[in-house]
């Protein structure tokens, strides 16, 4: 079911899906959005999946680990709570939520194409979030909560193979500045 104006016919936007490396802005410009969104929204991410797993999913081979390098494996746990995660995100947006998500695409077209069907028949606006990997990196290492060498090995591969309705460059723009470019856009 998409949400119209009851006189106009207009279709608005229900879900904006932020995609971006780790520390590319994501976070930031979604609680942007929050504040320059007319309607309320609720701002779901990776993280929020993460936090609400049990903390010895955070190091195992069927949950998530995070390598010294910076690379991200996921195992079978993470993928069947994951799936039921973001069925659960396309329900609530289906329920009259609007949701922004913020997310980080390790697998590229196949992680859009997992977001796509589960949102089917909502009206999506997809946001590729981009940065400098120099200056994520940067960003990461100020956060101190993130293994080093996460936001230069996902800069670029999570954008591989996607389609977006709009690119934002975090690189030398404020969130505040990239949210208000995507609220231009959402309907």
């Amino acid at each position: 079911m998409l949400l119209g104006c009851l006189y106009c016919g207009a279709v608005m936007t229900e879900v904006i899906v932020l995609n971006g490396g780790s520390s590319s802005g994501k976070s930031g410009i979604a609680r942007c959005l929050q504040a320059v969104l007319p309607d309320p929204w609720l701002a779901l991410g990776t993280d929020t999946l993460i936090d609400a797993m049990p903390a010895s999913m955070r190091a195992s081979d069927a949950g998530i680990e995070f390598a010294p390098d910076g690379q991200v494996i996921v195992g079978p746990e993470f993928r069947a709570l994951e799936a039921a995660w973001i069925e659960g995100v396309a329900a609530m947006a289906r329920a009259g939520a609007r949701v922004i998500v913020d997310e980080v695409f390790l697998g590229g077209a196949d992680s859009q194409k997992r977001w796509q069907k589960a949102l089917g028949g909502l009206r999506v606006l997809w946001v590729g979030v981009r940065c400098d990997s120099a200056v994520a990196a940067g960003r990461e290492v100020a956060r101190g909560d993130r293994v080093i060498g996460m936001a230069a090995s996902q800069a670029d591969v999570v954008h591989r193979g996607l389609v977006y309705d709009l690119d934002v460059d975090t690189t030398h723009a404020e969130s505040m500045e990239c949210a208000r470019t995507i609220a231009a856009q959402v309907s």
